[in-house]
């Protein structure tokens, strides 16, 4: 053990909390071999703010001792550590380092369950897949909405039908658009119901988020749906509306997307050339080539690049 890292280890139990928070702070940077075993007992300082640093100086350590440790955090007494713990066990990539939160999924404070499935999210571990099931009907919002976000990594036909539902039903917009954006791995029509009546919701956000999974999914059965939400309220669902009927080529789209050409917001003027460019159809040319006047720069490349598009179609 280095002079330095003596100091250090000394620093770490000092009386003073600013020392030792600073010297958790300190340790990464001392290229010693046994920082881990040095943090993992600031875990259980006394200083709240000295426990959130050993949680943040732990990040990148996925070793079996250190997520062993790592997952109880999330139970802490303090809001802050709650959250740091959250943050840093979202980052594991390693999808052994599931175990540890298993049992946070179903068990403990709403709060503690929702980070749990927060951080257990990307490792996609199928023994995450029953308790998201159930948690789909967690009367805690935040809870759910983890749930789904789970369901979607995990990719499993079996949670379609549920995720659906949720999609349709569940009392809170975040959780309802976050469904449909699972509902995006699917690969059967049978989702088909669920997004065009996502497309009628009275959240908006979850409006845009049927708008582009159709487009996703290039499902041309509902291009009737997207040619109604290029007149929606509200720009944003617009903007994924012409996408999507730029994805699927169309042609019933056209008139939509001409008039959007006009349209005050910049963004779905583009997103419409786009879509304009990518149907190719010879009724775009003359509308394109007026956008070539348009006031925003990037709208008048794009219009070039869409007449370019469409004279290579229409000629192939």
């Amino acid at each position: 053990m280095t002079n330095t890292l003596n100091t250090l280890a000394g620093r770490l139990i000092d009386d003073d909390a600013t020392v030792r928070r600073l010297a958790v702070i300190d340790l990464p940077y001392s290229d010693e071999e046994d920082i881990v075993q040095l943090l993992l007992p600031r875990l259980a300082d006394s200083d709240a703010l000295v426990r959130i640093e050993a949680v943040r100086a732990l990040e990148g350590f996925e070793q079996p001792d250190v997520v062993q440790a790592l997952a109880p955090m999330l139970l802490d007494g303090d809001v802050d550590v709650r959250k740091a713990a959250g943050e840093v066990l979202a980052e594991l990539k390693e999808p052994e380092s599931a175990g540890p939160l298993l049992p946070l999924l179903l068990n403990g404070p709403f709060e503690v369950r929702a980070l749990a499935f927060h951080a257990i999210r990307a490792l996609r571990s199928p023994l995450a897949f029953a308790p998201a099931m159930q948690s789909l009907r967690d009367p805690e919002a935040s809870v759910r909405r983890e749930a789904v976000g789970v369901l979607g990594y995990l990719k499993d036909p079996a949670a379609i039908g549920e995720l659906a539902e949720v999609a349709a039903n569940d009392p809170e917009v975040e959780v309802r658009r976050i469904a449909i954006g699972a509902l995006g791995y699917a690969s059967t029509i049978s989702v088909l119901p669920a997004l065009t009546r996502a497309l009628a919701d009275r959240g908006w956000l979850v409006r845009e988020e049927a708008a582009q999974t159709i487009g996703k999914l290039r499902l041309s059965l509902a291009i009737p749906n997207l040619v109604h939400a290029m007149q929606d309220d509200y720009w944003q669902v617009r903007v994924k509306a012409a996408r999507s009927l730029g994805l699927l080529k169309a042609e019933a789209g056209l008139p939509a997307l001409v008039a959007s050409l006009s349209h005050t917001i910049s963004n779905l003027r583009k997103e419409a050339v786009i879509a304009l460019g990518e149907i190719g159809d010879s009724r775009a040319i003359i509308p394109l080539e007026n956008a070539m006047n348009d006031p925003d720069p990037d709208v008048r490349k794009l219009s070039r690049l869409a007449l370019i598009a469409i004279s290579q179609a229409l000629k192939a």
